[in-house]
């Protein structure tokens, strides 16, 4: 039996995510709808067999999940929907923007009891997989906190340019983007964060996202989480989590290369796939099948985002 989806929201993630779904013998997509038609139609080219639905409504109500890939501050009525229709919901990050509209929406995830997960993308890959285990076997050493590198020459990204909200304060930026999905690796390590301090750096257009980002965040035991983010300059993007250990250290580089060093130069442990975002998206459906059938799994819980999502926030308003 395959499970019968539907995509709201077909910019850059909702036409990945159909992409690996076409593929995933798990999966049917029924239905498919953005308010975008330039959206909708790169995705039918992807997906020909496919129409657009009505309205957002009518997808929701011709499916068993859906998969919300729309900005965050849709994303609440859309996924409430869902879940009043008796849908399971698989929610694209930062679960959302405003801390009580998402402390309600994990609530309403709650209380309904159906399978819900955020899509943190590293959730089921090898790398936190990894590092998981060597850090509960010991093998790590004692563990003696995470550092977070950032850097790109623009932002947003050439490839994200289309999402335009990308580049706004009120939804977009790289910490909402991007730190989000290390807070959610440092937190499976550390546990818990709590935010100590942080500094954000703004252009001087008030509307227009954070340039730079630096924060420090421990867990109970006092380890801390250092963070370092930056936009400008002639570079190629840089994308760092170093997991520290009083024996070996593992870093992960762009989500999924993983080397470790036990105080040398660090040293990839394992061979790069040929396409690493195939495997990564086919890790996050294979758990999200289990998290549907109320098995085990490793996807990002709502609670979980939420936590992430307070700490994201925290760090955006903070005055340094």
């Amino acid at each position: 039996m395959t499970v019968k989806t539907t995509i709201i929201g077909l910019g850059i993630m909702g036409r990945r995510m159909l992409d690996h779904m076409l593929r995933h013998p798990g999966y049917e997509v029924t239905a498919i709808w953005d308010p975008d038609p330039q959206s909708c139609k790169d995705a039918l080219a992807l997906a020909p067999g496919l129409s657009i639905a009505t309205s957002a409504e009518a997808a929701i109500a011709a499916t068993d999940l859906v998969y919300l890939a729309c900005p965050p501050v849709p994303r609440k009525a859309h996924a409430l929907t869902a879940l009043g229709s008796g849908k399971a919901v698989f929610l694209e990050k930062p679960l959302g923007v405003d801390i009580a509209e998402s402390e309600a929406l994990v609530a309403a995830c709650t209380d309904s009891g159906l399978p819900a997960a955020v899509n943190f993308t590293q959730a089921a890959g090898a790398a936190l997989t990894g590092v998981s285990e060597a850090a509960r076997t010991g093998a790590l050493g004692t563990l003696q906190g995470v550092d977070i590198v950032v850097t790109y020459a623009d932002w947003p990204r050439s490839w994200q340019k289309a999402a335009d909200w990308l580049r706004f304060r009120d939804e977009g930026g790289m910490t909402r983007e991007v730190i989000s999905h290390f807070l959610f690796f440092s937190e499976r390590i550390l546990g818990p964060l709590t935010l100590v301090w942080a500094k954000p750096s703004y252009p001087a257009d008030p509307t227009l996202c954070e340039t730079h980002m630096l924060a420090r965040l421990e867990n109970a035991e006092g380890l801390p989480v250092t963070i370092m983010a930056s936009v400008g300059g002639a570079q190629p993007d840089r994308q760092e989590l170093t997991v520290k250990g009083s024996l070996t250290s593992r870093r992960i580089t762009d989500f999924y290369v993983d080397a470790r060093s036990d105080g040398g130069p660090f040293t990839e442990i394992a061979e790069r796939p040929a396409d690493p975002r195939a495997v990564s998206l086919k890790a996050q459906l294979d758990d999200l099948l289990l998290c549907l059938q109320g098995k085990p799994n490793r996807l990002a819980t709502p609670a979980e985002a939420l936590r992430v999502q307070k700490l994201v926030e925290a760090m955006l308003h903070a005055s340094g």
